[in-house]
Parts: structure tokens; C-alpha cells; sequence
């Protein structure tokens, strides 16, 4: 009997979606007994209706996730990290595969820490054989991290950087301009919480003296929004 496995794509540009069903279907032609059902959505309001919308015995089984994704339209989702999150809760069983341009060791090992997908790959490095071979061993239970990550991964940090929604909700809404005292309609902080977590930022982007701007200039190089 052929193994059945629904297969999501969460990414926005169409190169990228495509050498993922390249490698999905030749993953098919090397393995007869595998079977895939393949989806995708290209932004973060269709990705989380395709979550939210598949029942548990129907669930996914493998995720290619771009964390680099423009926020939804009520903006509680910032990006795919969120995704991840949600589909961590919601498909407990399915495997995520991790796919940005992201090259900084902070914020990858945030993501590690949100989400340990069993598959981490920065696109720049992706080749098509490596992709193949990923698959095929995640699928089996295994996992795959790109050269680039695994290089990053043996970096000490210096700091212990561990971001979580509420701090990336306040970064990305200080990068829209939103006023200070309109901040605890959006995030579920006081005034006094979110400015002592504005603090607690700059504490860790080492801009300790320096304004919002340098916080959000800091944040968004290093790929936090």
C-alpha cells in the first residue's frame, strides 16, 4: 500500500514553490510506495486557514516553511515563525522543514527554540539533490540541516537571545509607527510591560543608549521583523 502524505507549501515566491514540487515529485519517482497530496499558500492569511481548517485525521505531514513572510491582515501574524507555532499546536505530528534567506545565528537559534523543525535549510544553499535527500530523510524520521546552519549552530553567542511573539509583536509595530500609548489595544502588556520589554530589547541588540530607531534598525537586520 503507497504511503499517503499531505504536503504543505507556505512560501511567496513562486521559484521557491516550484523547485519544492520538483523535488516532491521526484521524491515520488525514486520511491514508488510514497504518495503526496500537495498544497500551498503563498501568504500568512491563507497558510493559517489551511491549518485551521484540516481536521486532526487529516492532518499535515511535512511543512516547507518560509519564516520571511509579510504579516496577515489583522496583523496577529508577523510572519512564519507564527505559522510554525500554530501548526506546532494544531498538527503535532507534522514535520516542519524551515527555508529562509535568514543567515544570522541569533535569529536562527530563536527559531530553533520556537519551533525545532526537523528540517532547516537557508535558500541560498538550496540544491536540488540535497532538497531530494532531505525530504526522503526527514520523511523517515531523521532530520536535515543545511551547511550554512550547521556552521551557525557551532557559534557561541555571547548573549542568550529568546524573543518570543509579544517582543516581535512590539518591534513590529514600533516599525509601523504605532504610538506607545496605543500598544496595549494591540499587544496584551501594560505600558509599563511593554516598555520594560522595550528595555530588555535593546539590553540584547546592544543598542542599550540608543532610541527606537536603533532598536528597529537592529531587529529588522538581523531578520526579527
Amino acid at each position: 500500500m503507497r504511503q499517503k502524505n499531505k504536503v504543505l507549501i507556505i512560501d511567496d515566491h513562486p521559484l521557491i514553490c516550484d523547485s519544492y514540487r520538483k523535488a516532491l515529485h521526484q521524491v515520488m519517482k525514486e520511491n514508488q510506495d510514497i504518495q503526496m497530496q500537495i498544497e500551498s499558500a503563498e501568504n500568512c492569511d491563507t497558510a493559517k486557514e489551511k491549518i485551521m481548517n484540516s481536521w486532526t485525521n487529516d492532518s499535515w505531514d511535512l511543512v516547507f516553511l518560509d519564516i520571511r513572510l509579510p504579516a496577515s491582515k489583522d496583523r496577529r501574524i508577523l510572519s512564519g515563525e507564527d505559522l510554525g507555532e500554530m501548526i506546532r499546536e494544531n498538527h503535532p505530528l507534522a514535520k516542519i522543514i524551515v527555508a529562509t534567506t535568514f543567515n544570522d545565528n541569533y535569529r536562527i537559534q530563536n527559531i530553533f527554540k520556537s519551533l525545532n523543525p526537523e528540517g532547516f535549510l537557508i535558500k541560498n544553499d538550496l540544491d536540488p539533490k540535497e532538497l531530494v535527500s532531505a525530504i526522503i530523510k526527514i520523511m523517515q524520521g531523521g532530520v536535515h540541516y543545511s551547511q550554512t546552519v550547521s556552521n551557525l549552530m557551532r557559534i557561541k553567542m555571547h548573549r542568550n537571545i529568546n524573543i518570543d511573539k509579544k517582543d516581535r509583536q512590539i518591534l513590529f509595530e514600533l516599525s509601523l509607527g504605532t504610538k506607545m500609548k496605543d500598544l496595549p489595544n494591540i499587544v496584551p502588556l501594560s505600558i509599563a510591560g511593554i516598555e520594560k520589554r522595550k528595555r530588555i530589547l535593546k539590553e540584547i541588540f546592544d543598542v542599550e543608549d540608543q532610541g527606537d530607531k536603533a532598536l528597529i534598525l537592529k531587529a529588522r537586520e538581523l531578520g526579527f521583523i
